[in-house]
Formats: structure tokens, C-alpha cells, sequence
């Protein structure tokens, strides 16, 4: 069990130094925004490549955010049913519903979004605005998005395993096993 909890550690590392720079996309994208509509409202200047770019960074903020999400325990749950159980029912149902739902969801939509991507890539696919970005690395983030959300769905089954075990237990705010 060692050599999985220490492979969940590393996924949950790699999550929160993407978490990381997802809170500081929050805040640049706010910058890139505030400063884009200044300078279009100062100046009549108006840039499309800065417009897509504030899109991109929300789209990796969401892409990737997710994974940082379900690694804190902070996503939507419906809690009516799960409050109801017993500790080790609710690492029963997370321990199912990760393995049943979330991994193969997350999965399948990685899988089936990676030839939209390679298109993109195949074609240098660029904006169609005048001045807008290049295309294919932001789809690029939409099928990595989803392997980072079903690497941290590992985790999490990792982690309930141990727990369901005895091999450690779940701190319920931050889901860090302790052992």
C-alpha cells in the first residue's frame, strides 16, 4: 500500500502546484481583462489576441481547476443522501462513484477529444480574428484537463482504500490522508 499512497501523494503534489498557478490565472486574468477594457475605452484600442487570451486563461483555470477542486474536496456534491451515512459509507460511495463515474467520464471524454486537438495541431489552426491566437494549444487543454481530473479520481481511490484499510485516515477539509 505504501508504493500507491506514495503515488497519490505525487499526483496530489503535481494537482496543487497546478491549483497553484490556476489562482494566479484568476488573477492575471482579471488584470488582462481590467486592462483590455481600459485601453478600449481610453484609447480606442482594441486587441482581439488579448480578449481570446483572457479566454484561454479561463479555460485552463476550469480545465485544470477541476482536478485542484476534487483533490480539496471542494466540488459540488448532493450532501442530503452522503450525510446520512456512516463514515466509512461515504468512503464507500466515493470509492464507487470515482471508480464507476468520474474515471471512465473523464477518460472517455479525453479520449474522444484528443483527435479535436489534433486536427487543430495538424492544421496550425489560428484564430479567425484579426490579430487572435493560435488555436491548437488551448484544445490541447481540454483532453489534459480531463487526465488530470481522472489522475486525481486515482488518488482519491488510492486514498479510500487506505482508508476503508486502516492504513490512514481522511482529513475531511484538505482529504490529505494521515496516517
Amino acid at each position: 500500500m505504501r508504493p500507491l499512497l506514495a503515488m497519490s501523494n505525487a499526483i496530489d503534489a503535481l494537482n496543487e502546484k497546478i491549483g497553484y498557478v490556476c489562482n494566479l490565472l484568476v488573477l492575471f486574468a482579471c488584470l488582462v481583462s481590467a486592462a483590455n477594457a481600459m485601453i478600449r475605452y481610453a484609447f480606442s484600442y482594441s486587441s482581439n489576441g488579448w480578449l481570446e487570451l483572457q479566454w484561454y486563461m479561463f479555460a485552463i483555470l476550469v480545465m485544470f481547476g477541476s482536478s485542484y477542486t476534487f483533490k480539496r474536496n471542494e466540488h459540488v456534491r448532493v450532501e442530503i443522501f452522503y450525510l446520512t451515512l456512516s463514515e466509512r459509507g461515504q468512503l464507500w460511495l466515493d470509492l464507487i462513484g470515482t471508480l464507476f463515474f468520474l474515471i471512465p467520464s473523464c477518460l472517455l471524454l479525453a479520449y474522444l477529444s484528443w483527435p479535436f486537438f489534433m486536427q487543430a495541431y495538424d492544421v496550425g489552426e489560428m484564430s479567425g480574428n484579426a490579430g487572435g491566437l493560435v488555436r491548437w494549444p488551448i484544445k490541447f487543454v481540454i483532453p489534459a484537463g480531463f487526465v488530470m481530473l481522472a489522475l486525481q479520481g486515482v488518488s482519491e481511490v488510492i486514498k479510500r482504500i487506505a482508508a476503508l484499510q486502516g492504513y490512514v485516515t481522511i482529513d475531511a477539509k484538505y482529504e490529505r490522508p494521515t496516517q
